[in-house]
């Protein structure tokens, strides 16, 4: 069981870090466009997909990740409350109220529709993006002693 576990980290991590990348790009182009009061077309699709790439590595690591990490380390799975809480003790993140509020942008970005909120969201996924930036960074350093060869 630990060696498919093993295996199936390894695999999560590189999509992880495949999906980071592709964030890092779309982080940067709308850093650059900004937070405005309307924007062009080819602007507000570009923040779109920063949104669905947001919600996307969110997803990945706090529903994939965490859970192959804890079930290596014989946690007990319990709510995604409790995997981001013990990411943090982990030391995976920096802080399980910051990941909480990342859950509940990611939320918001999957049912909201009105274009105000939408816009509120843009702010607020360029503010966590560095902060889900480096969990990946953090996670991937703590998955080293799970993934090494020999």
């Amino acid at each position: 069981m630990t060696d498919q576990m093993q295996l199936l980290l390894v695999k999560e991590l590189k999509v992880l870090c495949d999906v980071r990348d592709v964030l890092e790009y779309s982080f940067n182009k709308c850093s650059a466009i900004g937070i405005k009061d309307s924007y062009e077309p080819e602007e507000l699709e570009s923040f779109e997909s920063f949104n669905g790439r947001f919600a996307r590595l969110s997803d990945i690591l706090i529903q994939k990740i965490f859970r192959v990490v804890d079930e290596l380390d014989l946690d007990s799975q319990g709510t995604i409350r409790d995997r981001i809480n013990r990411a943090e003790k982990k030391e995976l993140i920096a802080s399980s109220d910051v990941f909480v509020e990342i859950r509940m942008i990611r939320n918001d970005i999957a049912h909201e529709y009105l274009p105000e909120a939408i816009r509120d969201i843009f702010g607020k996924v360029l503010l966590l993006t560095p902060h889900l930036i480096d969990g990946v960074v953090r996670t991937v350093a703590y998955c080293a002693k799970y993934t090494r060869v020999g």
